[in-house]
């Protein structure tokens, strides 16, 4: 089963997320001498964010277990340990985990001085079905 070296966060907003995540902040220096947030984030199988896009783009690491990314009006991508997702300024995307596992990664946001993440509805239940199509 995968595992993270960090502690476990926080739980995530149900407002923002659909099923059980945890978010624990490693970094946060906006404007700082790093200027950037990283976030290790758990998801639960399952579990997945709103759609949402960030001003400044973000990186994901995958650090553990399965889950998907998907940009709007793109197909959605599988994603295991070792993947790396480069995501453009202001696309709007969801990620979270696979209905039979969990999904670790660390969520980098450069230029974090440039602006707060826009968050809008939830992933419904055909767009996460058509993007975990395998598993169902």
């Amino acid at each position: 089963m995968a595992t993270s070296i960090f502690k476990l966060g926080t739980k995530a907003s149900t407002a923002r997320f659909t099923g059980p995540a945890f978010v624990n902040t490693l970094v946060s220096d906006p404007g700082g001498v790093y200027n950037l947030a990283v976030h290790d984030v758990k998801f639960e199988p399952g579990a997945r964010n709103n759609w949402h896009s960030h001003p400044q783009g973000q990186i994901l690491l995958c650090t553990g277990g399965v889950g998907y990314y998907q940009e709007r009006g793109k197909p959605p991508r599988r994603l295991e340990k070792g993947d790396v997702v480069e995501i453009p300024p202001d696309a709007h995307h969801w990620h979270g985990a696979a209905p039979d596992s969990v999904f670790y990664h660390l969520g980098i946001t450069p230029n974090a001085n440039r602006g707060q993440t826009e968050w809008y509805g939830p992933v419904s239940y055909e767009e996460y079905r058509q993007a975990a199509k395998p598993a169902f």
